[in-house]
């Protein structure tokens, strides 16, 4: 019998992406976490766990011999959404393969990848496992048979999902892996599961493969969270539940108790945290029990940071496509759910929630609190021509009603085996490809740019954006947190850096900013004729009449100079 204490282990994170769950850096997922407790809790010393994403393996070919060598390599990954990701790559089945090919000791494989895999990271079309040559496949929670396999030997486990008991120590446990993760500490953000599984059963959905929901309790999460913090990590975002209002409750009604007492506990163990977001918030939670969901969004309110976003799965505005498909919200209690997050938390932090304007002249220079996503998903049962009117008109009143939505994601459907819509697959997605092409066009064109105009305006501030590539002469870059705007920024800064930007300009799903405070004597000519009002005759006043002894100095004639500049003093710089 192999003894724990001896064995070293290896993990390779090669990304997963769920419904309700995020793994593509900058974000680690909990699986990597979780497993990497299981295997301490079954007697492994941390000293013992190697952890690796697949992109490190990409750019360190030396790295590789920690697969070769470990006694145990636990591979963890898997796709059951579509994405276009920026700061990794998931692994390809290749690579996959490669793993085990390379690993000399036992190879098992685990996470989302056991609903299926292609020949690459596309969906649905072909979703059969192939021989990806492991010893062993982790058919329900990888953690669980990671710990049993230590426990057994490295000999086997049964497939099983781990309890709450478990899973409290696990998620404690395993937080000293987020120091080995290449973007530690100041550019990764930790998903924190609440709950699993979902009281509902959508035609498309895997997290109704985990059964009803599952809650852990306040103290578990704030627990892992204080762990994650000493461990040096300061963003989080509670994304891995079907609805973050249902927490600590039956499955459906909310329990605004339990949400005071885990977000009051977070902001307890992680005082100097930088990032709190959520992700899925159930629309028709909101609708069928309206005064509890408005306390339990005040409460997120108080407690997070701007700029987050509760995604609501709407998924279709056509009723004969909810009906077909059991989804369980209809497009007018949707609006009304948005409407709902609107007034409760659509304020902008530096003005009383009670009477500041969530846009306008008059509003805070800052993202809103909390905002509600739409999730519109297409090749759905019964779609139809008229699906795509249905889905604009809903769009249409929400912008028209003067609300706001932070971002509108429209998709395809991926199906999976286990769910109602393996029978159909993407033959409907298939089918409809030219009509889908031009309807998502018209919605980013005539809805995505005026809301985001009404979200972000120009001369809001977002801090913290994480300057990550070039483009076509401009530097790009994102907060860290939930569905974060992508920057554009003039020029080609020094990559890696964090910078405070003021918005420009806006694009379809993304907008142009410039540093902020910026400072009229260091502004380049492309960073002051991107502001609003100012062309390149005034941009040229503007340099030849440098230095200058404060920003106020400055004037232009109709442009609010003061909105970019903040009007702080800067020093004068020398002829």
């Amino acid at each position: 019998m192999t003894d724990p204490a001896d064995l070293t282990v290896t993990l390779v994170d090669g990304y997963v992406d769920e419904p309700a769950h995020f793994g593509v850096p900058p974000y680690i997922s909990t699986y990597p976490r979780f497993t990497a407790g299981a295997i301490v809790d079954a007697g492994v010393p941390e000293e013992n766990v190697t952890y690796h994403t697949i992109d490190e393996l990409r750019d360190d070919r030396q790295k590789w011999a920690d697969v070769a060598d470990a006694d145990l390599m636990v591979y963890i990954g898997g796709m059951t959404v579509p994405g276009k990701y920026v700061g990794g790559t998931p692994a390809e089945p290749d690579e996959v393969r490669e793993l085990a090919w390379t690993a000399d000791g036992v190879s098992v494989m685990g996470g989302p990848i056991r609903f299926g895999v292609g020949e690459e990271n596309a969906g649905a079309q072909e979703m059969k496992r192939q021989n990806l040559d492991y010893d062993f496949l982790a058919m329900a929670d990888v953690e669980a048979a990671a710990y049993d396999l230590v426990q057994n030997g490295l000999e086997g486990f049964d497939n099983r999902y781990r309890d709450n008991d478990e899973l409290d120590r696990w998620a404690a446990k395993g937080a000293f892996v987020v120091e080995q993760h290449p973007n530690h500490p100041d550019y990764l953000i930790c998903e924190m599961e609440t709950s699993r599984g979902c009281a509902y059963r959508c035609s498309f959905c895997t997290e109704p493969m985990y059964g009803n929901p599952a809650f852990r309790t306040p103290e578990s999460v704030v627990r892992e969270v204080g762990n994650l913090a000493d461990r040096g990590a300061k963003h989080f975002r509670l994304g891995r539940q079907a609805d973050i209002l249902a927490f600590g409750g039956d499955g459906e009604a909310p329990n605004p108790d339990a949400l005071r007492k885990l977000y009051g506990g977070i902001r307890e163990v992680a005082p100097e945290l930088e990032t709190l977001h959520l992700d899925n918030m159930n629309p028709i939670t909101v609708v069928n029990w309206p005064e509890k969901s408005r306390e339990c969004i005040r409460i997120i309110a108080e407690h997070n940071t701007p700029g987050d976003t509760a995604a609501f799965g709407l998924e279709s505005a056509d009723p004969v496509v909810q009906e077909a498909n059991t989804l369980n919200v209809t497009a007018d209690e949707c609006f009304e759910a948005v409407k709902i997050v609107n007034e409760e938390a659509g304020w902008r932090p530096g003005e009383s929630p009670a009477d500041a304007p969530t846009h306008g002249p008059d509003a805070a220079n800052r993202l809103p609190k909390l905002l509600p996503g739409i999730n519109l998903l297409h090749g759905l049962k019964g779609e139809r021509e008229e699906t795509f009117a249905h889905n604009k008109r809903f769009l249409q009143r929400v912008y028209d009603a003067g609300l706001m939505v932070r971002r509108i994601n429209i998709r395809q459907v991926m199906a999976f085996e286990g769910t109602e819509m393996a029978d159909e697959g993407a033959n409907i997605a298939k089918d409809h490809k030219k009509l889908f092409q031009q309807y998502k066009k018209e919605v980013r064109e005539e809805i995505d740019r005026p809301m985001l105009r009404r979200v972000a305006p120009a001369g809001t501030v977002l801090p913290n954006v994480h300057l990550e590539y070039h483009q076509d002469g401009r530097t790009f870059g994102r907060q860290l947190g939930t569905y974060p705007l992508l920057v554009g920024i003039p020029g080609e800064r020094e990559l890696g850096r964090t910078i405070d930007v003021a918005i420009v300009d806006h694009g379809y799903r993304s907008v142009t900013g410039v540093p902020h405070p910026l400072d009229p004597n260091e502004a380049s000519m492309d960073e002051l004729t991107s502001i609003p009002g100012i062309g390149k005759r005034t941009a040229g006043d503007i340099v030849v009449n440098r230095p200058y002894a404060s920003a106020d100095e400055v004037s232009v004639a109709d442009v609010d100079l003061s909105k970019f500049t903040g009007s702080y003093p800067v020093e004068p710089r020398a002829e």
